[in-house]
C-alpha cells in the first residue's frame, strides 16, 4: 500500500491540531483500565506535537454508550492516564462541541493538549454526521489520523473532520501500515496463518481471502467447530455456530484448489458436566454433554509441526479459552514454539494481544496490531474509509 502523508510533513507549530487517537482500552469491573498499550502507542506521535509547538486536542471513542452520555464510559480515567503519562495536565472537556469547549481549545498554548470527551455520547459520530463532523473540524486547524484500529469505520471523526481539514498520518498508523503490509506484499514463505477466536462470521471475509497467499491456515478454537461439523463431527454439547456448512464448504474448495493447506484439530480438550478437570476427546467425536474448550495436545504437537519451516506467520484468535488456566495449553504452546521458529510474526487484535501477553508468550511476535477489525480488512485488501481520505506521500 502507498504510503501516507506522515505528520511530520506539517507544519504544526502553533497550530490547533486534531488527533483522532484510539483509547477504547478495556476496563475491568471497577471502570479502572486493565490495558494502556493504546495509549502508550500514541505517545511519539503526542510528544512529536508537543516538542513542535502545537496545541493539541485529542479525540477518541469508547465502548459502546449508543449516541448518549453515559458515565460509565467517560474518558476521565484515560485523561488522568494521559496526564501522568505526558507529565502535564490533559483537561477533559465535556460537552464535545460547542462554544465552551471551541473555547478551551483556542485558549490552549503550544505544547498544551486536551482531551475531548467521549465522541459516541453523540450519535452523530458513528453516523457521520455532517453537522456533528463540521462542529469537530471547527475545533482544528490541521488532523492527524493516529487510530488505526478505527480506520475501517466511516465515522465523522474518521472521514467527516479529515475531509474537511488537511489531514495526516501519526506515527502509529503510518507503523500498521508498513508492517502489515509485509504480509501483503510478497511476504517470506512459507506463510502460515494461525486463526481461532469465536466470531466465525466475522472472519470469513478473511478466511476468503487466504486461499492462494498464505500456504497453510491453521484453525483452532471456536472457529474450527463449523468446519468439524461440515465433516461430519460429533462435536457433543459444543454450541456451533450455525448457517456456515455452505461457506465452510466453499472455502476448503478455494484452498484445495490454490494449493493452501488447511489444517483443523485432531483432538480437543473438552468440559465435562460434573468435572472440574479437563479432557482430552477426538475431534470427531466428542462425549455427549461435553463441551469443547481447547485444542488437544496431538493437535498442538501437529501445529507446531507446520509451523517448524515457516518464515512468515499471522494469528488472530484464540484457540481456545484461554482465559481459563484449564483451556489455556493450546494457545500457549502453539505460540511459544513460535518462540523457537525464525522468522516475520505478526499478532492482531486487541483480544489477541492480550491473550499473548496475559499467557507470557508476547515474546512471539516481531509486531502487534493495535487494531482487530482494522487489520482484518486491511489484510483482505479491503479500502479502509479512514485512510483512503489521508493523501499518499509526495513521491
Amino acid at each position: 500500500m502507498a504510503r501516507k502523508r506522515l505528520v511530520t510533513s506539517a507544519a504544526v507549530r502553533g497550530k490547533r491540531v486534531l488527533v483522532r487517537a484510539d483509547f477504547n482500552v478495556p476496563q475491568n469491573e471497577h471502570g479502572e483500565i486493565a490495558d494502556d498499550r493504546r495509549i502508550l502507542e500514541a505517545l511519539p506521535t503526542l510528544r512529536y506535537l508537543r516538542e513542535n509547538g502545537a496545541r493539541t486536542v485529542v479525540m477518541s471513542h469508547l465502548g459502546r454508550p449508543k449516541g448518549r452520555p453515559d458515565p460509565r464510559w467517560s474518558l476521565a480515567p484515560i485523561a488522568q492516564r494521559l496526564s501522568g503519562y505526558l507529565g502535564q495536565p490533559v483537561p477533559l472537556l465535556a460537552p464535545i462541541t460547542g462554544p465552551d469547549s471551541r473555547d478551551r481549545v483556542r485558549a490552549l498554548r503550544e505544547g498544551e493538549f486536551a482531551l475531548l470527551e467521549n465522541l459516541r455520547f453523540d450519535a452523530g459520530e458513528e453516523a457521520n454526521d455532517p453537522a456533528f463532523a463540521a462542529a469537530l473540524a471547527e475545533l482544528g486547524e490541521l488532523f492527524v489520523e493516529e487510530a488505526f484500529g478505527s480506520v475501517h469505520r466511516a465515522h465523522a471523526s474518521t472521514v467527516g473532520v479529515p475531509q474537511r481539514l488537511p489531514a495526516y498520518a501519526g506515527f502509529l498508523v503510518e507503523k500498521e501500515v508498513e508492517e502489515l503490509s509485509r504480509l501483503l506484499d510478497r511476504p517470506t514463505r512459507p506463510f502460515v496463518a494461525i486463526l481461532g477466536g469465536a466470531k466465525v462470521a466475522d472472519k470469513l471475509p478473511l478466511l476468503r481471502s487466504l486461499p492462494g497467499r498464505v500456504d497453510r491456515i491453521l484453525i483452532g478454537g471456536a472457529l474450527a467447530f463449523p468446519f468439524l461439523a461440515a465433516q461430519g463431527a460429533d462435536l457433543g454439547a459444543t454450541p456451533v455456530e450455525e448457517g456456515l456448512s455452505g461457506s465452510v464448504g466453499e472455502l476448503l474448495e478455494r484452498a484445495q484448489a490454490s494449493h493452501t493447506k488447511v489444517v483443523l484439530p485432531e483432538d480437543l480438550l473438552v468440559e465435562v458436566p460434573g468435572r472440574r478437570d479437563a479432557q482430552a476427546a477426538s475431534a470427531n467425536r466428542v462425549p455427549a454433554g461435553a463441551v469443547a474448550r481447547d485444542i488437544g495436545p496431538r493437535t498442538r504437537d501437529r501445529f507446531y509441526s507446520e509451523l517448524a519451516d515457516s518464515r512468515t506467520v499471522f494469528f488472530n484468535g484464540p484457540l481456545g479459552l484461554a482465559e481459563d488456566p484449564r483451556f489455556s495449553a493450546g494457545t500457549r504452546e502453539v505460540l511459544a514454539g513460535l518462540l523457537t521458529i525464525p522468522g516475520f510474526h505478526v499478532c492482531a487484535g486487541g483480544d489477541s494481544a492480550r491473550v499473548a501477553e496475559d499467557l507470557g508468550v508476547a515474546e512471539a511476535f516481531q509486531f502487534v496490531s493495535t487494531g482487530g477489525g482494522a487489520a482484518l480488512e486491511f489484510l483482505e485488501g479491503r479500502e479502509l474509509p479512514g485512510l483512503a481520505v489521508i493523501p499518499n506521500a509526495a513521491g
